[in-house]
């Protein structure tokens, strides 16, 4: 393995890594969700119901199908494309 393949295997890896980890950090959701249920207490009567909120949340479903699966196909192109031939002497 030469030095472009390194940096291009180290920076695929990475970009995975900042990936999953922003995936993790957002809840960790296999489907993505558009609303999430929360509970809310009524001021007047104290009791408490709960109601649709707008919020995204990323799932795993946008995050390998349209970011993961791209890096890994273009990272495994280019680190095939700047491989060296050894040559017979």
């Amino acid at each position: 393995m030469n030095k472009k393949q390194k940096i291009i295997l180290l920076s695929g890896l990475g970009l995975v890594i900042i990936a999953l980890a922003v995936w993790l950090l957002s809840g960790g959701e296999i489907f993505t969700k558009t609303q999430v249920m929360v509970e809310k207490t009524d001021e007047l009567f104290g009791h408490t119901y709960m109601e649709w909120e707008d919020k995204l949340v990323i799932g795993l479903d946008y995050i390998g199908g349209f970011f993961l699966a791209p890096v890994a196909f273009i990272t495994g192109i280019l680190f095939f494309l700047f491989r060296t031939k050894k040559t017979k002497e």
